[in-house]
């Protein structure tokens, strides 16, 4: 028999081999890993589903495989359960009476179902389809005939989501039907292909493909770019305070196996902020053009690795303390750096840390990682002349940076964040660090 590429998990249909743990010969047991695959972000281990003898290998290293495509071939071993099973013939589909195209626009959209479709499921005379009132006064308003939507729940019931999509069914009948009687539209122009260059008519140079990691951090950060209207709103954060208290908790951290960074810090002020402003902790649904908000907060560090910026998510960070999020947050980075990470560790994220500290550098424009609507860039705290009091001091300024969808968030929303990011910096209480 052939094993195939399972499911991935949502939104992933292929990635790149980059292990191979078996060879033609070999015997395997079932969910015995058989091979390592690199999607989005992250190297997933494939088990085999059945035990066996491996009699021929279809992939080798680097070979970009999708869902469903053979893997390898086995001979099994020991008494395999057909899983097929007898299937009862099917009765002959009930032919369907296609009436002739209207001359007229229909004026609501039952009429236009009336034309375009039969009904999607026999209703009996006399039998209405489960609805609750307010979906029937919401049909009556717009002239739907519920016994022609398709309903989801138990029984047939039908909910709102039913409504939509019918309507939306509705629709693209109607602008089909439109571009049918016009013509066809004017090919799209073509994307110019990118320019080839020979850079070895001036001097030696070296050549390596893109990881695939790295292919999907380009074609993401296009993405995002292009279609996010973005504004960046700057200001410091005066953390001589916290830095104090990083410095005599540090030691404690440690011996729970803990390392107290600015970070941590950073990841219970913005999810207590994030709950002050609800707008930045929000995804825009272009679909339903709809502005989704959360209430979780799943914030997404940025890790640099060698093979490129990877952003794991720690989840409700408004529910732990700052030991456990300095042990998990350690923990991620290092999964992140050797390429541990699972799939789902890599989704969900409702806001964005990304820290360059550590690497140095000052204000810097983070692109805002869709759907989150909102990402912070923190750069590396400097000593500054400051006024305090009337009195100048030297104080260690944090250099801060939130990139937002202007689509979402305005400037004046953007610059009360601020603030109140700014002050939940400089105020961090000794409470929320003592273990």
């Amino acid at each position: 028999m052939d094993l195939k590429l399972p499911a991935l998990g949502e939104g992933a249909d292929s990635g790149t081999v980059v292990n191979l743990f078996v060879k033609e010969g070999d015997q395997v047991a079932k969910d015995q890993a058989i091979l390592e695959l690199e999607n989005e972000k992250a190297v997933a281990t494939i088990p085999s589903t059945t035990a066996g003898t491996v009699t021929k290998i279809f992939v080798k290293t680097g070979d970009k495989i999708s869902v469903g495509q053979r893997i390898l071939a086995l001979s099994e071993t020991g008494t395999a359960t057909s899983t097929a099973k007898a299937e009862k013939p099917k009765a002959a589909a009930k032919p369907k009476v296609v009436e002739p195209e209207p001359q007229e626009t229909p004026s609501t959209p039952d009429e236009a179902a009336q034309h375009d479709e039969e009904p999607e499921h026999e209703v009996k005379p006399g039998i209405e389809p489960a609805a609750a009132p307010s979906i029937r006064k919401l049909a009556r308003d717009l002239g739907i005939d519920l016994t022609r939507v398709r309903g989801s729940e138990r029984g047939g019931r039908i909910i709102f989501e039913d409504v939509r999509a019918y309507i939306q069914r509705l629709q693209s009948r109607t602008a089909a039907s439109a571009q049918a009687k016009s013509g066809p539209a004017a090919p799209a122009t073509p994307k110019p292909a990118p320019e080839q260059i020979d850079f070895s008519k001036w001097g030696p140079i070296s050549k390596k493909p893109l990881s695939p990691l790295r292919q999907v951090i380009a074609r993401r950060m296009s993405e995002n770019w292009n279609s996010v209207p973005r504004v960046t709103q700057f200001d410091e954060a005066d953390i001589t305070g916290l830095m104090e208290l990083r410095k005599k908790y540090a030691a404690a951290y440690e011996q729970k196996g803990a390392r107290l960074t600015l970070t941590s810090f950073a990841l219970k002020i913005v999810a207590e902020t994030l709950k002050k402003h609800a707008a930045f902790n929000s995804s825009l649904d272009e679909a339903a053009q709809e502005i989704v908000t959360k209430e979780y907060y799943h914030i997404g560090v940025a890790v640099d690795t060698e093979a490129g910026l990877i952003v794991p998510v720690i989840p409700d960070v408004d529910k732990k303390n700052l030991l456990d999020l300095s042990k998990e947050l350690e923990d991620l980075a290092k999964k992140a750096r050797d390429r541990k990470l699972s799939a789902e560790e890599l989704k969900g994220g409702t806001f964005t840390i990304s820290n360059q500290g550590g690497i140095g550098g000052a204000h810097f424009t983070p692109i805002v990682n869709r759907p989150e609507v909102a990402i912070l860039g923190l750069g590396r705290g400097a000593t500054k002349a400051a006024v305090r009091d009337g009195k100048i001091e030297p104080r260690l300024m944090l250099p801060i940076a939130i990139s937002y969808d202007h689509r979402v968030i305005d400037g004046g929303m953007a610059a009360r964040f601020t603030v109140d990011l700014v002050q939940a910096f400089e105020r961090f209480a000794e409470a929320g660090v003592k273990i």
